[in-house]
């Protein structure tokens, strides 16, 4: 039997990255546009604390396509509040080890949950470029995580065959000396 990757020590400290960056975030900025040309700053934080939560619900058990990623309401909490409590979810859901070989039904099919995990992961690593990259307030972006969810996305989301029904464009150009989160940016079809 073939071990299972645990990616949850590396999506916790992407979480992590992600809680400092959210204290970053004023009021004020929740209207930029980002990356993600679907999404507002605030459309792009909904997205991913719902997307948290949709893997505590993987991890508890539950099949993705039952439950939308992005219907947060961080009411007078404020989005970090609302981050904290689905890391808090989510950690709990996945703390049995046996989980990462159990079958999990992620939004891009069965896979093992430890698969599942490194999916978000590299979701999670992704966005958190995207919202610094709206933010544009010089916060400093963990590049081993990068180079984790760079890894990620090229075993799993080859540059042929992309277009209807895949959430990523083509991949982009990214100059030779490009750092690891342009790099990753590229590969996911946004422009750096």
């Amino acid at each position: 039997m073939n071990a299972v990757q645990d990616a949850r020590p590396q999506y916790l400290l992407a979480l992590d990255q992600l809680e400092k960056l959210f204290a970053t975030i004023t009021p004020a900025d929740l209207d930029r546009p980002t990356p993600c040309p679907e999404f507002t700053l605030r459309q792009l934080l909904n997205h991913v604390v719902g997307g948290v939560h949709r893997l505590a619900y993987m991890g508890e058990g539950g099949r993705a396509e039952d439950i939308l990623p992005g219907i947060v309401d961080p009411s007078d909490e404020g989005w970090p509040a609302a981050l904290g409590r689905a890391r808090a979810r989510v950690a709990a859901a996945w703390a049995d080890d046996a989980k990462l070989g159990r079958p999990t039904f992620a939004p891009w099919g069965e896979v093992p949950g430890g698969a599942a995990v490194g999916g978000y992961v590299m979701e999670a690593v992704t966005h958190t470029w995207d919202i610094a990259t709206s933010l544009g307030n010089g916060f400093v972006l963990d590049d081993g995580l990068a180079h984790t969810a760079l890894g990620i996305a090229q075993a799993v989301l080859p540059a042929e065959g992309r277009g209807e029904g895949v959430p990523f464009g083509a991949v982009r150009p990214a100059a030779e000396d490009a750092d690891v989160h342009t790099r990753l940016a590229a590969w996911l079809g946004r422009a750096a």
